[in-house]
C-alpha cells in the first residue's frame, strides 16, 4: 500500500467534508472500495473524480437543462396565449382559464409517484424521459387545434400526464450522478434553466405574436405549434446523448464507472444498480417516514408562493403596459432569479446550509408580497416583480436538496419520497391559480401567498427542530436512541457510516 493511502487511512478518523471533486475517505468506506479502486494512490482517485465530475457536468447538465427549458415554457404557454386572443377565441370566461391553467395539474401530480418508482428499475433513465419529452411535444402542438373550452382542458389534462415523467424524474436522476456537495448546485442549474425557459419564452411569444394571421392561423395557435414541434425535435436529440446511471454509462469506462458508483456509496451505503430494494418497499418505507409529512407540507406553501409563475405575464400586464412590452418585461426578473438560484445554492453548497437560507427567502418574499398590495406606484409594483420570481420559488431548490440528501436510502424510498413531496405539495398549483383575480392589487393573491410564507417558516423551523433532535440520538451512541433513528428512517449502513442529518 503507498503512502498516499497509508496517510488517508491514518487521518480517516477526522472524517472531513468532502469538496466537490474530492472523496472523503474513511475506513469504513476504504472498505467498500472496489477492487479497480484498491492500487490507487488518493492523488489518483481525487484526479478520476474530478476528471468524472467534469463529464457529468458535460453530458448530463447541458441535456437535462435544455430539456427543462422546453418543459417549463410548454407549461406555461398557455399564460401567454391569454394575452394573445386564446381567451376569446374559445369565449372563456376568467374562472374557466383558471380552470384550463390548474387541470394541468390533475394529470401532473398523481402520475408522478408511478413514473418515479418506474425510473428506478428501467436501465436508461434517459431514453424513459427523453420519450416523455416527445410526446408532451406532440401534445403540445395539438393544442393549436382546440376550437372549444372543453377540448382545452382535455388537452392540458392529457399534457399533464405526459409532463409527470420529467421534474421529479430529473431531480432524482442528477441524485444519482452527484454527491452532496455537487448536488445544490446543479439543482440550482435545473432551476436556471426553467428561468431561461420562462425568460425567452415571453421572448419568444412576444415574436410569435407577430404571426398572428399568417396563413389565417391565429398567434396563440403559432406558438403552441412552434414551440410543441421544436420540442418533439429537441427530445429526439437528446435521447442519443443522455447517459444511463453511473454503473451502466456507456460514455463511462469501467474505472470511471467504479468510482461513480464508489463515491455515491461512500456517504449512504448504497447507489444505483447495487440495491435490491422493491420500487414498492420503497414507497411504504417513505410513507413512514415521519419527516416526509413535513417535507409535503413545507413543499405545499412553496408550490403555493410559487404559483406566480403561472400568472408572471398577468401580473406584469397589471402594471399598464402592452401585451408585447408585458411580455418582454418577464424576462429580467426571470434571468435575475437565475442568477440569485446559483449563488444561493453554491454558498448553500460551499457551507453546507440550507435552512437560514430559506428563512431569508421566505423574509423577503413576504416584503414583496405587500408592495403591490399596497401601492399602484409603477416602478415599485416592478422592482416587487423582479425580486419575487427568486424569493419565492428559491426555497424550492433547498427543499429538493434537503429531500434527496436526508431521505437517501434505499434508492426507491428516495424516489418515492421526491415524487411525493413534488405531488402533493404540486396540488397548491391547482387552487392557487383562483386566486389571481381583482387587479392591479390582488388582494387575495398576495395576502394568501403571505399567509403561506409565515406557515411555510414555522414548518420549516419544526422540521429543524426534529432532526437536531435525531443527530443529538446518533451522536449518544446508546443502542436504544439509535434504533428510534433507524425506525425514522436511517439505514443500519448509514449508521456504520457515521452518516448524519445535514445542513440543519
Amino acid at each position: 500500500m503507498d503512502t498516499d493511502k497509508c496517510t488517508s487511512l491514518a487521518h480517516a478518523e477526522d472524517n472531513i467534508l468532502s469538496q466537490e471533486g474530492k472523496v472523503d475517505v474513511t475506513s469504513v468506506e476504504y472498505q467498500r472500495m472496489p477492487e479497480s479502486l484498491l492500487n490507487l494512490s488518493d492523488s489518483e482517485i481525487k484526479r478520476l473524480n474530478r476528471q468524472l465530475v467534469r463529464k457529468m457536468d458535460f453530458y448530463v447538465l447541458p441535456t437535462i437543462g435544455i430539456l427543462y427549458i422546453l418543459n417549463y415554457i410548454d407549461r406555461q404557454n398557455l399564460a401567454a396565449a391569454k394575452l394573445q386572443g386564446i381567451m376569446e377565441d374559445l369565449h372563456m370566461t376568467t374562472e374557466q382559464f383558471a380552470t384550463a391553467v390548474s387541470i394541468l395539474f390533475v394529470g401532473y401530480l398523481p402520475f408522478q409517484i408511478p413514473s418515479n418508482l418506474i425510473i428506478t428499475k428501467v436501465s436508461r433513465p434517459g431514453m424513459y424521459i427523453c420519450f416523455a419529452v416527445t410526446i408532451w411535444g406532440c401534445i403540445s402542438a395539438a393544442t393549436a387545434a382546440v376550437n372549444t373550452y372543453g377540448q382545452l382542458l382535455a388537452v392540458r389534462a392529457i399534457l399533464g400526464i405526459a409532463e409527470a415523467v420529467f421534474f421529479p424524474g430529473a431531480i432524482y436522476y442528477l441524485s444519482a450522478w452527484y454527491t452532496k456537495t455537487e448536488l445544490g448546485k446543479r439543482i440550482a442549474g435545473l432551476y436556471i434553466a426553467q428561468q431561461v425557459g420562462n425568460a425567452f419564452g415571453g421572448l419568444l411569444a412576444a415574436a410569435i405574436l407577430h404571426l398572428d394571421g399568417v396563413h389565417n392561423i391565429a398567434g396563440w395557435k403559432w406558438l403552441f405549434i412552434i414551440e410543441g414541434s421544436a420540442t418533439v425535435v429537441i427530445g429526439v436529440i437528446c435521447a442519443c446523448i443522455m447517459p444511463e446511471f453511473p454503473h451502466n454509462s456507456r460514455i463511462l469506462s469501467q474505472l470511471e464507472r467504479d468510482i461513480a458508483v464508489w463515491r455515491i456509496e461512500s456517504e449512504a451505503g448504497a447507489a444505483e444498480g447495487t440495491e435490491d430494494e422493491s420500487a414498492l418497499a420503497g414507497f411504504v418505507e417513505a410513507l413512514r417516514d415521519p419527516k416526509l409529512l413535513l417535507l409535503i407540507l413545507c413543499n405545499m406553501l412553496s408550490q403555493a408562493q410559487g404559483s406566480i409563475a403561472n400568472y408572471f405575464p398577468t401580473l406584469i400586464a397589471s402594471l399598464g403596459f402592452s401585451n408585447t412590452i408585458s411580455l418582454l418585461l418577464t424576462a429580467p426578473p426571470y434571468i435575475l432569479a437565475g442568477i440569485v438560484y446559483y449563488g444561493i445554492m453554491f454558498y448553500s453548497d460551499r457551507k453546507n446550509t440550507v435552512y437560514p437560507i430559506i428563512i431569508v427567502c421566505i423574509t423577503i418574499a413576504i416584503g414583496m408580497y405587500v408592495i403591490p398590495m399596497v401601492t399602484l406606484n409603477v416602478g415599485a409594483r416592478y422592482f416587487s416583480m423582479m425580486i419575487l420570481p427568486f424569493a419565492s420559488v428559491g426555497p424550492q431548490l433547498l427543499l429538493y436538496k434537503t429531500i434527496n440528501l436526508h431521505l437517501a436510502r434505499p434508492i426507491s424510498k428516495r424516489a418515492a419520497a421526491s415524487a411525493l413531496v413534488n405531488a402533493i405539495g404540486g396540488t397548491s398549483n391547482i387552487w392557487a391559480s383562483y386566486l389571481y383575480y381583482a387587479k392591479p392589487h390582488f388582494y387575495a393573491a398576495f395576502g394568501t401567498l403571505m399567509g403561506c410564507a409565515f406557515l411555510f417558516a414555522a414548518t420549516i423551523t419544526l422540521y429543524r427542530r426534529l432532526v437536531l433532535r435525531e443527530n443529538e440520538r446518533l451522536d449518544s451512541g446508546e443502542a436504544e436512541n439509535i434504533a428510534k433513528v433507524v425506525k425514522g428512517g436511517v439505514t443500519e449502513e448509514m449508521v456504520q457510516l457515521n452518516w448524519r442529518y445535514e445542513m440543519y
